[in-house]
């Protein structure tokens, strides 16, 4: 009997171009969420992900920074900030042909799963927007009175995202040698490994070693594209963003709650 199989994709520089959490920090200055000052260093932060390689160490810093400027936030006023900016400040950032890559593997019967380090809040709108079938996103303590704690209850980070695509692939019933992943870090190597098909996209310069030792392909994404837009755009295949190699779980939450996975 064929056993279902997924692909799975990390969120930040891997399906859009940027950090997901970092991206609304405008939006929640805005809300009266975070004042001037902690905005600036969210910027300051955005611009150190998106130039430097998100080595362990620059994770380590990332996830303090956020948990401690999410700390007292009211989770409502977040969500609600989320689903009412989403358009604006994801649809820009959105690699058009990260998109291309999830409509082709729902197109071959894969489900589509968004693994990420980012805080679920955020990811599961994205995920949403995306049509993925389901999202592994970090999950933030929430006090009796609705609001976040600054305690991580569960780090979805390095070797926590190969766990929770076994964990995934154990319920589901997939098959992960026909599993695809996708990331642009060497901190995702776990998560790529875990896999039959793994892809290093735009990879920093210590997970092109990595894809170069295994001979994983790596792909290049350089358009972020408005999806409302997407119609305009030619779009590339697999075969064709594929420039190097041969082209060959508690807290799990769906985004599309109309569509589970097979053998859930």
């Amino acid at each position: 009997m064929h056993r279902p199989a997924a692909a799975f994709f990390d969120l930040d520089k891997t399906i859009i171009a940027a950090s997901s959490t970092l991206a609304f920090s405008r939006h929640f200055a805005d809300g009266g969420l975070i004042t001037k000052r902690a905005m600036l260093r969210s910027a300051y932060a955005q611009f150190v992900f998106a130039v430097g390689g998100a080595d362990h160490d620059q994770m380590d810093k990332l996830r303090e920074f956020l948990s401690g400027l999410v700390t007292g936030w009211d989770v409502a006023t977040v969500r609600e900030i989320v689903a009412d900016t989403l358009h604006n400040v994801v649809d820009p950032l959105v690699y058009d042909e990260a998109v291309c890559l999830i409509e082709e593997h729902k197109a071959e019967g894969r489900d589509v799963i968004i693994v990420s380090a980012s805080g679920l809040d955020v990811v599961e709108p994205i995920g949403q927007l995306l049509g993925a079938d389901g999202v592994v996103a970090t999950e933030l303590e929430i006090s009796p009175e609705g609001k976040y704690t600054g305690e991580i209850t569960r780090y979805v980070y390095a070797e926590e995202k190969a766990r929770a695509i076994r964990d995934l692939a154990e319920e589901a019933g997939y098959d992960l040698a026909e599993c695809y992943a996708y990331s642009d870090s060497v901190t995702d190597v776990p998560m790529l490994e875990v896999v039959g098909h793994p892809f290093a996209v735009n990879p920093d310069k210590e997970l092109k070693k990595v894809a170069e030792q295994h001979e994983w392909p790596v792909l290049v994404f350089s358009r972020p594209v408005g999806l409302s837009s997407r119609a305009k755009v030619s779009r590339p295949t697999l075969a064709a963003l594929a420039v190097g190699g041969a082209v060959a779980f508690g807290g799990y939450v769906w985004a599309n709650s109309r569509k589970r996975p097979r053998g859930v």
